[in-house]
């Protein structure tokens, strides 16, 4: 579906109607109930292809859509990125092993609305270098969400996220970036995840978009493989991201993708 509603900022970044949260709360929370009930098929020796295969069902079953598959030739209903796979990794035959960490990350449609979110994952113990990179990271999202309302600008939330991040002595990769969305996918602003303060487009009242921070315990340099899709680490150190979708309200945000059973940290048990 093309994107009708609301008017475009000087930017090009859509502003949509108040009656527009309630569509874009539907879809996320579709995509969110996915990722609480995938949590117990991760485990040591299951397979990432496994756990797409079981989303797969989980949107067909929700009345939804994915909207990755057949997206510029993607064939499944998530990616799975596994340790030093920073994003945009592909399911496939790969069994976890044990301590192994993973992103999840799922984007539904829901007449016509797009819910986006992704999360961490452990299989088995969490090895305490991975737990803290895993704590950073997700703080370091809320740190952005924080300075989501009107006035601020999308350089104070890149800002937020590359001071907590740098002063825990990790790094923010630099080469992804959070995206606009609500009736597509993808669309402007570009939500980096560093900045200055004061920069960027200022934030009104009907922004839709995601922020989504991949740290790594490491250096930010990343590289794609050869199957165009999968980004690692350059220095093979592990990497993390959590990602919310979120509206700009009057005087602050919504999250669309809160996790309804309050499992969007993996040490939630």
């Amino acid at each position: 579906m093309k994107e009708h509603r609301g008017r475009l900022t000087r930017d090009g970044i859509r502003i949509y109607e108040p009656t527009d949260f309630a569509g874009m709360h539907a879809a996320g929370a579709v995509a969110a109930r996915i990722l609480d009930d995938i949590a117990e098929h991760v485990f040591p020796g299951q397979s990432t292809g496994e756990i797409d295969r079981i989303i797969t069902g989980m949107v067909e079953a929700a009345g939804a859509k994915s909207a990755t598959i057949g997206y510029k030739g993607y064939e499944h209903a998530s990616c799975i990125s596994v340790n030093h796979v920073v994003c945009h990794g592909i399911p496939g035959d790969k069994r976890l092993g044990e301590g192994d960490i993973l992103n999840i990350d799922v984007t539904v449609i829901v007449d016509g609305w797009f819910g986006d979110t992704s999360r961490m994952y452990v299989a088995g113990k969490l090895p305490r270098k991975a737990e803290r990179l895993i704590q950073v990271t997700h703080d370091a999202l809320f740190k952005g969400i924080e300075m989501v309302k009107p006035g601020n600008t999308f350089g104070d939330i890149g800002h937020a996220i590359q001071t907590y991040v740098e002063a825990h002595r990790m790094s923010v990769v630099r080469d992804f970036c959070g995206h606009g969305l609500g009736q597509v996918f993808h669309a402007p602003p570009n939500v980096l995840h560093y900045g200055r303060p004061g920069t960027g487009a200022v934030l009104e009242e009907g922004m839709f978009f995601t922020i989504e921070p991949m740290v790594n315990l490491g250096r930010p340099e990343t590289k794609t493989l050869a199957d165009d899709w999968t980004a690692v680490t350059r220095d093979k150190s592990l990497s993390a991201q959590f990602e919310h979708s979120v509206g700009v309200t009057a005087n602050g945000v919504e999250i669309f993708t809160l996790s309804p059973g309050g499992k969007f940290h993996p040490t939630y048990a």
